[in-house]
């Protein structure tokens, strides 16, 4: 061991490098867009929790997934607005490592709770006679924790080999978060282990998890197109639309930021691309699931005018 080498104990996220005029947009910008997704990921999680009309599976999934949309943008939003204002924003190593955790737990829990809603969805149009036999409140709770216990166990392995990672060399991070890719271009030991355990783990939780959605939308338009009448069929699968397109906005992106191996050249896209699911995604997933929703709609009327 090299004792004249300096272990690195801080990172400096750089952020994007703007002109100050257009950061300072650009925070206005996030910070309005972040304060009302959490406003109304919270609406939703409140009229859920409030109105009885809405005691019903599918809801119940949906306000666990605004909440995982309350915490997903707070972990690397507020260091993406601090950088915007100031250039850059430094962080202490354990807390990169804590970061990392966090962001790709709170995604892989909503990998796993989109499985879940498919299959919510799948048993209330294929099989509506055992509906409320097969999709209990027991088993929606145990779903629900499943989801969590699933992403928060799935990238401990890969958090801990990051922790022991060795950085000696430079201490700037080409990214407003602490993500992988860049982080492991800055280390001085051997990080194979790692990318490969990480890239591994991508592919086969998104793709597994996206390969099981399409197959409960298989069975789910099989059975629609089966419906005796034009309007049955419209009124089925517009119950579904809500949760195919949160579906296709959330792995689009996914499947293109983590299910590849990513080189020095994509650092950059990847960064502009991991804006969109980091600030744009949680306040659209509860407008598209929720707000457009005639129950959601009047479960809020009724809150705003006491009855």
């Amino acid at each position: 061991m090299d004792y004249n080498v300096t272990v690195v104990r801080e990172f400096v996220l750089l952020g994007f490098a703007v002109p100050p005029a257009l950061g300072i947009v650009l925070f206005v910008l996030i910070l309005m867009v972040y304060s009302l997704s959490i406003v109304v990921n919270s609406v939703i999680i409140i009229l859920v929790g409030s109105d009885h009309r809405l005691q019903k599976p599918m809801y119940f999934f949906i306000s666990i997934f605004s909440f995982l949309e309350l915490w997903y943008p707070t972990v690397t939003v507020p260091g993406l607005l601090q950088g915007l204002l100031s250039g850059w924003k430094t962080i202490c190593f354990g807390c990169c490592v804590a970061q990392f955790y966090f962001h790709f737990t709170l995604g892989a829990t909503e990998n796993c709770l989109l499985v879940v809603m498919g299959f919510d969805r799948y048993v209330a149009i294929c099989r509506p006679l055992h509906y409320t036999v097969i999709m209990s409140p027991r088993v929606c709770v145990q779903f629900a924790v499943g989801s969590w216990i699933c992403g928060f166990s799935v990238l401990m392995v890969q958090s801990i080999q990051l922790s022991k990672v060795t950085f000696c060399g430079p201490n700037q991070v080409d990214h407003y978060y602490c993500d992988l890719a860049p982080l492991i271009r800055l280390a001085c030991s051997d990080t194979t282990n790692v990318q490969t355990l990480f890239f591994v783990i991508s592919c086969l939780g998104i793709l597994m998890c996206f390969l099981l959605i399409l197959v409960s939308y298989t069975f789910i338009l099989n059975t629609i197109l089966r419906l005796p009448t034009s309007t049955g069929r419209h009124k089925t699968f517009y119950t579904c639309a809500s949760h195919l397109t949160v579906v296709l906005i959330f792995y689009g992106t996914t499947i293109f930021m983590f299910a590849r191996p990513v080189d020095g050249s994509d650092l950059h896209t990847n960064k502009i691309v991991s804006v969109f699911p980091s600030v744009v995604t949680p306040l659209l997933n509860p407008i598209i699931y929720s707000l457009r929703n005639q129950e959601v709609k009047n479960a809020l009327l009724r809150a705003i005018h006491g009855t």
